[in-house]
């Protein structure tokens, strides 16, 4: 049976990844750094799926979660963080340092402490964002963050060959990354992205699930950043 960890399963698209992978009948490990919301991931997923209590940005504590699991086929690294939106005018030094620390460098170090355990014919699946690319006053933090993780892919997929290394680059997805906003302007906002996309919605976590998904199953996939954002790179009239 294989073995996927994702790193940051306890909500949104790690979540979804989590329900989607652990019905293909393979073991899934989850982490995250909040335990009370591993139990609460935990019972949701039910049988089949077990986790690990874990800050991806400590790197001492992912080298020991992958050195305490053993062999492992697959990870799926979807950590994110909320720092970084802004005017360019109004970031400091502190937000982007946040931003970088809580994605990219979280991302990273999962990445780094998988190796030891991660099978030959394994792979490591990223989640950037589309704002990586996006044309959007006050998006500069994130992009920059974004843009990075798509940029390590191409070079690791040839460093770590024959495992497979790509992306996933969501759009806007309803997730509790949004919940910043308030319950009074989280709906008005995802609409306004709705009515921008080529679908006529904002996409749910199990919409980039399907396409981590993809990319677990796709053996002769590697070096890819898959675009998922229901056409919103588009210019919609």
């Amino acid at each position: 049976m294989e073995r996927v960890v994702i790193i940051g399963g306890t909500s949104g698209i790690g979540l979804a990844t989590a329900a989607r992978l652990a019905r293909t009948g393979r073991e899934v490990v989850i982490t995250g750094r909040d335990e009370a919301r591993l139990e609460g991931a935990l019972k949701e997923l039910g049988a089949g799926v077990s986790g690990r209590a874990a800050d991806a940005r400590d790197a001492g504590a992912m080298r020991a979660l992958f050195a305490g699991l053993g062999s492992v086929d697959h990870v799926v690294i979807t950590v994110t963080g909320r720092q970084g939106v802004g005017p360019l005018a109004e970031l400091t030094p502190e937000t982007l340092r946040e931003a970088v620390e809580n994605k990219l460098v979280a991302q990273v170090l999962a990445a780094q402490a998988a190796l030891p355990v991660l099978a030959g014919n394994g792979s490591l699946t990223f989640v950037s964002a589309s704002s990586a690319g996006a044309a959007y006053p006050g998006v500069a933090g994130v992009a920059a963050v974004n843009g990075a993780i798509e940029a390590m892919v191409p070079g690791l997929a040839v460093e770590l060959a024959p495992r497979r290394v790509n992306a996933v680059s969501p759009g806007v997805i309803d997730t509790p990354w949004w919940d910043w906003l308030g319950e009074e302007a989280r709906p008005a906002v995802l609409d306004s992205f709705a009515a921008s996309t080529a679908v006529g919605r904002v996409g749910l976590p199990d919409d980039v699930a399907r396409a981590i998904e993809y990319l677990v199953d796709g053996g002769f996939t590697t070096g890819t950043v898959l675009t998922v954002d229901g056409g919103g790179r588009l210019k919609v009239a």
